[in-house]
């Protein structure tokens, strides 16, 4: 099948309308009519080529919603009008240890990314959620709740379970002490996500007015990390620290913030940090990790999770037309918090 999609041909160059063809239909798999794409970070760096790891033509998107259009003769999850999202990652062998525990995202073989990553099945390389359609490994495909609001899925499946996933894993509940770096998009699905699971949340940001708007997201108390007084103040006051900022930092000044036994997580910047003083964490027993999207049942869960909580990103609705203007804006740091493509203006 023959589709539009959105794409960029090399790298750093500008995205444009491509003919991209999609595999037949297996007898697993589900085809999608694609009604709504999220614009990530991620996508940025793939189309600029920032980690050496992208294959052209590059059609960037991994945080989809859409509507069945097909289904394959064993698929049991979805029929013909169900609305279905795709994430991050479109395969994985399914029979290693990480998979067989729900974690498909550390797949001993490599998980398959929904686009720019080899297609295992069709050959060639994946393409993503810049497009009208896709076809996808049943597996793969979550459900959505009718009662959700389509338009403001998509970054569930990737902010939303980006920073879900370790408020999960580090066992955050009614009472626990979090605190997230940087109010962006991440950011600002992580203070929801924590402050449904009960958490007390603590924003830290450099902008007071950040500070100020992560309050109306449900946070308790805002933090100024160039406040020095301030950031003493906070020494030990935290279980948890997910930090999104997507950039090179210093992270000794958050590590001061943690509890004993408390974690600092990364789930923005990919890269080399300044040189950490390892005394508090042998001291204080204090951890820095880092984490990966979720697997799919994690990933189903932050979904059902947000229906029931009616937690929601903050969207910015764009037609395919504006893709290179967001993407723009998005490098320039001007969006409020999350582009959303809506493929029916396609």
């Amino acid at each position: 099948m023959q589709v539009t999609a959105y794409g960029a041909k090399k790298a750093g160059k500008t995205v444009e309308p491509l003919t991209i063809e999609r595999r037949d239909l297996r007898a697993n798999d589900v085809e999608i009519e694609i009604l709504y794409s999220g614009i990530c970070h991620t996508d940025l760096h793939q189309i600029n080529n920032d980690w050496g790891m992208a294959n052209y033509p590059l059609v960037p998107g991994h945080e989809i919603v859409g509507r069945v259009t097909r289904v394959g003769k064993d698929v049991s999850r979805f029929k013909e009008g169900d609305a279905a999202a795709v994430g991050c990652m479109v395969d994985s062998c399914l029979s290693c240890d990480q998979c067989d525990h729900g974690e498909e995202q550390y797949c001993r073989e490599g998980m398959t990314q929904t686009y720019s990553s080899e297609d295992l099945i069709s050959g060639g390389y994946t393409y993503g959620g810049f497009s009208t359609h896709i076809v996808v490994r049943e597996h793969f495909v979550l459900n959505v709740p009718e009662s959700m609001e389509l338009s403001k899925v998509p970054p569930l499946v990737c902010a939303g379970i980006t920073t879900f996933s370790p408020l999960k894993n580090w066992g955050i509940k009614e009472g626990s002490r979090v605190a997230v770096v940087g109010i962006g998009g991440l950011g600002h699905m992580a203070v929801q996500l924590a402050v449904g699971l009960g958490a007390k949340v603590t924003a830290i940001t450099r902008s007071e007015e950040k500070g100020e708007e992560a309050k109306t997201f449900g946070a308790h108390e805002s933090l100024l990390s160039t406040d020095k007084a301030a950031m003493k103040a906070a020494h030990s006051q935290f279980d948890l620290i997910i930090d999104t900022v997507p950039v090179n930092h210093d992270l000794t000044p958050y590590v001061d913030l943690l509890d004993v036994d408390g974690a600092a997580v990364i789930v923005g910047h990919i890269g080399s940090v300044p040189e950490i003083n390892t005394g508090p964490l042998v001291f204080s027993r204090k951890s820095i990790s880092g984490s990966l999207i979720g697997g799919v049942k994690q990933t189903q869960e932050v979904i059902d999770f947000c229906a029931e909580k009616s937690i929601y990103p903050q969207v910015e609705m764009i037609t395919p037309d504006q893709i290179n203007e967001a993407l723009e804006r998005l490098e320039n740091s001007d969006v409020h918090y999350r582009f959303v493509i809506d493929m029916k203006a396609s």
